[in-house]
């Protein structure tokens, strides 16, 4: 029988061949690790080693770091100066889309309507970083259109830090103890806590003086298991990891930023975040999946038309018929904080596997569609 080792170098190796194919057709490489969990969800010879402590321990490692990553890249100060059209923009179409998915989820997955508010609210959320290399390559970024995409994409993480909120209030919820909720606010109060205080400790950063890179990552990683120790005694890892990123982000120091960020990058998607993509694939319901297939559908059909109509409604004045369309479509990929927030409902027994399963088929399904539809719409206007 392979062991643990083995099977992560065929995984990695797996992960760095089918990636490089799918780039080819504008589609992020770390959604390989994806497939190969999806195709081992169907039959998987390896389940004592996936199913295994160590490995989900690892696949929670990536599911931090990914949190944390986001976290570090979300830039308050750009959130602030964006337009009010970009702001409108942002909130028409998510609340827009989320409204028109709730009933789905509601009514075909028997959901409270919280919980189903929470569901269409993620999935709402905008994945811009799939789009960036498209709207370059066609010379779009510092277009009108390019702008509106990559605009409403920051300013859409103020809708995934309410969803990460929300989400902890709710496993908080579901937990029914006063010890426990007590736990929460105690652990949500220290958190941010600590998050306020990294934020007005900006010139004291300086006297650290990090010289060199191996101390200022070790430092960052000191940050990021300090605030997911204090979040695990409230059930709110996943938000500690986040507002690690933001703290850190406003602490260290402008001029060593940069390489930082490089590092973090590196040990997030080249080790860590394969896995976690890996353990999302492999704990789907393949079975419902094949018996229920058209729900895939319907929740991609709904949740694309509500970003196109949202966006020709919003974009009126603004953009012409063309953009709004193209801004719809844009608006429809996914690369977000959604996939980790709809795998932590799911291990917390807040949703079941089969609404689990259908959200993240419709995820691959859409991270495939939109960069080649918008990319051939784009081509073909353009023309």
């Amino acid at each position: 029988m392979i062991n643990t080792f083995l099977f992560l170098s065929l995984v990695f190796a797996l992960t760095f061949l089918i990636g490089k194919l799918i780039e080819k057709i504008r589609i992020p490489w770390i959604f390989a690790a994806l497939m190969i969990g999806f195709v081992l969800a169907s039959s998987n010879p390896f389940s004592s080693i996936t199913s295994s402590d160590t490995f989900i321990f690892l696949a929670h490692l990536g599911m931090y770091f990914l949190l944390f990553v986001i976290g570090f890249e979300i830039d308050l100060k750009e959130i602030k100066k964006n337009s009010k059209f970009i702001f409108k923009a942002t909130f028409f179409t998510i609340i827009f889309a989320t409204i028109l998915a709730m009933p789905v989820i509601y009514y075909f997955f028997n959901c409270s309507w919280l919980v189903s508010f929470l569901v269409s609210l993620s999935f709402a959320t905008v994945g811009e970083a799939v789009l960036i290399p498209i709207l370059d390559e066609f010379r779009m970024v510092n277009k009108k259109i390019g702008q509106s995409i990559i605009g409403i994409g920051i300013t859409d993480d103020i809708f995934e830090v309410f969803a990460l909120v929300l989400m902890v209030a709710i496993i908080g919820y579901n937990v029914h103890t006063s010890l426990h909720i007590s736990l929460i606010l105690i652990s949500l109060f220290v958190l941010f806590i600590l998050t306020i205080g990294l934020t007005r400790l900006k010139k004291e950063s300086e006297k650290f003086h990090f010289i060199n890179i191996e101390t200022l990552f070790l430092f960052s990683i000191f940050i990021l298991f300090l605030f997911l120790g204090v979040g695990e005694y409230g059930e709110s890892a996943p938000l500690a990891a986040f507002l690690a990123g933001i703290s850190l982000k406003t602490f260290i120091p402008k001029e060593r930023l940069k390489l930082i960020e490089s590092e973090v990058k590196t040990v997030c998607y080249g080790l860590f975040a394969p896995l976690f993509f890996l353990w999302v694939g492999v704990t789907m319901n393949m079975s419902y999946l094949f018996s229920h297939s058209s729900l895939v559908l319907i929740v991609v059909v709904v949740s694309m038309g509500a970003k196109i109509m949202g966006s020709y409604i919003v974009g009126k004045g603004e953009l012409d018929n063309k953009d709004s369309l193209l801004l719809g479509i844009g608006l429809s990929a996914r690369f977000s904080t959604s996939i980790v927030i709809i795998k932590i409902l799911f291990e917390s027994n807040v949703i079941s596997s089969g609404l689990y399963s259908v959200i993240v088929a419709s995820t691959l399904v859409l991270t495939f569609l939109v960069p080649i539809l918008f990319s051939w719409t784009l081509s073909k206007w353009k023309a």
